[in-house]
């Protein structure tokens, strides 16, 4: 009998809810409409099927534009954002998605599936969430 880790994905810990916008948008604009402020982060919508999805973290909007006394009036979205984003699949397994956070700097990326936004996931979600799973019941595998 051997005793098997139960994989948790991505997909099981990410945040389903996160403000997908058109980065024509002021960052005032974007920050009225803001509808889960606690993602910390802003996804800029694709313009057309070739193209790719931008992101704005909170922290962004707090460098480029407020401590670079701009106005949030007449700064545009896609001007701050980084593009294109490093994304992830729900099937990933959270150990491989810590290792690229780990890798590129990050703390949190957007989940991808046929070129949609599912939703993000953080340090955060993984550690509150994925750990608790992993250390549930272990998984056992006969043979």
């Amino acid at each position: 009998m051997n005793l098997m880790r139960k994989v948790v994905k991505v997909g099981d810990v990410m945040k389903h809810d996160v403000d997908i916008i058109d980065g024509m948008l002021t960052v005032a604009e974007a920050l009225k409409n803001l509808q889960h402020p606690e993602t910390r982060t802003i996804i800029i919508n694709k313009r057309h099927e070739g193209d790719e999805y931008g992101v704005v973290m909170l922290s962004d909007i707090a460098r480029k534009v407020l401590a670079a006394d701009r106005s949030p009036k007449r700064v545009n979205m896609y001007e701050i954002m980084s593009k294109p984003v490093i994304s992830v699949h729900s099937t990933m397994d959270i150990r491989y998605c810590v290792k690229l956070l780990d890798k590129f700097g990050l703390t949190r990326v957007p989940v991808i599936e046929n070129g949609k936004i599912l939703g993000l996931v953080s340090y955060t979600d993984i550690v509150l969430k994925g750990i608790p799973s992993q250390s549930s019941q272990p998984e056992i595998k006969e043979g």
